[in-house]
């Protein structure tokens, strides 16, 4: 294999936090040797050269599935080159802007600016101005409208991007929904586009994303306008209640609808991902077990985004896990979904993966149970392997705001699955709660500390029953703050000031002193600021730019993110936390209309009225509540309608 060397000297890679961020040569990395010798020939090249962008650290970005995923499936096509690039971290990125030097892919060290196309995943809004970073280093103008026919298309996928108008103005392209087909047929667009330069009809960059907008599941935002109501009557206060993006003419398609993955087990996976030479965030090999969810928690921008479900065979499983391991070396092998207990084969494809791995000191990492799911069968199958803590998230403190969440669990499921679990020796657990949910009150947050104590109190009678030695228990208790999200019931709700928010947490704090109890809270800065971009609208744009020209960026590191200096920017540009903060009103046009997830905004309403009525929705698989997934003909409540 050539070598390829990287734009910096020895002594500056010596001088950083972790070099090996920057130097690639990882295994199972690929690099299109005859792409390299046509460009060394010719000096350009007939393949499509895509960068895949993560706007965030390596170990972070590596760490991430969809990442991997991408990667695997545009290299095995036969006209596109993917190489990755991630953020530099500050002192890396102090010595690329000293030097002038432009920030460079993994595999080839080739300049970002020298790409056909940029694609960004964006898992988190706080990510934001990493985007920007990565293109002012790469010498990418920020703005699609003021790039040229030689800049790179610059394209984005991932969850957050189903309300993309915050960032709307420096994308070209948005991808909404599972990209493994749409990004193929982009990347076809952008061949077309490559092949004309030089001839006789070259297609010219709006053409091309024009071309592009015809792909479903593709939005190209400078092909639309924004308007923004500011009320009519006597109760308006000057400030935007609603803004309404629609198509610039006929020509472009009114509503955007998310593309799906119909058949997983046919669908490509990676069998011999990336592996990173240095410990990244999750160590270890994953197979995605299946997508969506069966549940309908009504704060889970995720369970309804990534409707309807849709599951992996058993068979095909266990084939992908034997070459994850042959083909990876990992010891660890994580099961992927929102709830992975709820697979339907659940315990037959524990007990292959198990017997597969046996003598292998390969171990199964197995999150997202369900407290009412837990078995004592799936405990000894589990106790098999390498025992770690049990992580449960029952949410909120009382039923009655878990009906109102609709987290469709009871209070003795809690407890009967923990006593099962006490039995069997576990001692470390972890549960996760929110605080600021919709009509919360004390009662419900001191739940929280009452549920902790009873837990403990639990262990002990466990341990006196059974008359076995028990270890010192741990029981870490962590609260996150709710964040009304798009598409889900809860996206017209307020968010509770910082203030009240924090004076929640001291309640539970103060009442919830045990040795044998910890309590870990998130960052309440960057909970507020998270609401204003998940929210957000186009008006943002320019307050994003000019906060990543004041220095702000890794703003998901809480030691690195000023909440103070973010308000003034907004300020400066007429706006407040509480434009985005508020409770939204029904009737309001709501900046992310113009896309479909699939469900609908009338299913939303009605859980909204549900959880205010404390009334509680069944499963998909007990029951079709006509959420709208069905309409995409496939998945569990494909099926459950046609039997209801």
């Amino acid at each position: 294999m050539k070598h390829y060397p990287a734009p910096l000297s020895r002594s500056d890679l010596m001088s950083v936090e972790s070099p090996a961020r920057y130097v690639g040569g990882e295994f199972n990395a690929i690099i299109k040797e005859d792409m390299m010798d046509e460009i060394e020939k010719t000096g350009k090249t007939s393949y499509v050269r895509f960068a895949f962008c993560f706007p965030d650290i390596y170990e972070i970005g590596m760490s991430n599935l969809a990442l991997q995923i991408l990667y695997h499936v545009l290299n095995d096509s036969d006209f596109v080159a993917c190489e990755r690039a991630f953020s530099p971290w500050f002192d890396m990125d102090k010595i690329l802007r000293e030097k002038n030097i432009t920030l460079y892919s993994q595999e080839t060290k080739t300049p970002l600016c020298d790409f056909d196309v940029l694609g960004f995943t964006l898992g988190y809004e706080m990510c934001y101005t990493n985007v920007l970073q990565m293109l002012d280093l790469g010498k990418i103008p920020f703005l699609a409208k003021d790039r040229g026919e030689d800049d790179p298309v610059i394209c984005c996928g991932g969850p957050v991007t189903y309300n993309i108008e915050p960032m709307a103005d420096f994308f070209d392209i948005v991808m909404m929904g599972e990209g493994e087909e749409m990004i193929l047929e982009v990347c076809e667009k952008i061949r077309e586009y490559k092949r004309s330069k030089g001839t006789d009809a070259p297609i010219s960059r709006m053409q091309l994303l024009r071309n592009c907008d015809s792909i479903d599941g593709v939005y190209v935002p400078s092909l639309y306008e924004v308007s923004y109501h500011y009320g009519d009557d006597e109760t308006a206060d000057g400030r935007a209640r609603g803004a309404k993006v629609v198509p610039a003419d006929d020509s472009v398609k009114k509503t955007i609808r998310k593309r799906i993955i119909t058949d997983l087990d046919s669908c490509s996976y990676p069998t011999a991902p990336v592996v990173s030479n240095l410990r990244v965030v999750h160590d270890r090999s994953y197979l995605e077990v299946f997508r969506g969810c069966i549940r309908g928690c009504r704060f889970c921008q995720a369970g309804f985004i990534y409707r309807p479900v849709r599951e992996k065979s058993v068979d095909v499983l266990c084939e992908q896990g034997r070459l994850l391991e042959k083909n990876t070396g990992y010891d660890e092998m994580g099961l992927l979904s929102l709830a992975t207990s709820d697979y339907t084969c659940f315990p037959e494809l524990a007990e292959n993966l198990l017997t597969t791995f046996e003598g292998h000191h390969t171990s199964l990492s197995l999150p997202s149970l369900r407290l009412d799911s837990f078995s004592l069968d799936l405990r000894e199958k589990v106790q098999s392997t390498r025992k770690s803590g049990l992580t449960f998230a029952p949410e909120a403190g009382t039923q009655r705001l878990r009906d109102v969440i609709n987290k469709n669990i009871k209070e003795e499921d809690i407890f009967s699955a923990l006593r099962l679990a006490f039995m069997g020796g576990w001692s470390t657990v972890k549960l996760y709660f929110m605080l600021g949910l919709p009509t919360e009150t004390d009662e419900d947050v001191l739940g929280i500390a009452d549920l902790a104590k009873r837990i403990e109190k639990l262990y002990f009678d466990v341990g006196r029953e059974t008359g076995q030695r028990m270890r010192r228990l741990d029981i870490t208790v962590s609260t996150s703050l709710f964040i009304p999200k798009p598409f889900t019931p809860f996206q017209w709700e307020m968010q509770n000031a910082k203030e009240e928010l924090m004076r929640k947490q001291r309640l539970l704090k103060d009442n919830m002193r045990s040795r044998n109890i910890h309590y870990a809270w998130h960052d309440f800065d960057s909970s507020v600021w998270e609401v204003v971009l998940a929210r957000g609208d186009r008006r943002l744009s320019s307050v994003l730019l000019e906060g990543y020209q004041a220095g702000h960026y890794f703003d998901a590191w809480d030691d690195h993110f000023r909440l103070d200096e973010w308000v003034g920017i907004l300020e400066k540009h007429g706006l407040t936390i509480e434009d985005f903060s508020r409770e939204y009103s029904e009737e309001e046009i709501l900046p992310w209309d113009h896309i479909s997830v699939g469900v609908s905004k009338k299913f939303l309403l009605s859980e909204r009225h549900k959880a205010h009525e404390e009334k509680t929705t069944p499963s998909c698989r007990e029951h079709c509540s006509g959420c709208g997934a069905a309409t995409f003909g496939v998945g569990e409540c494909f099926a459950k309608r046609g039997e209801d």
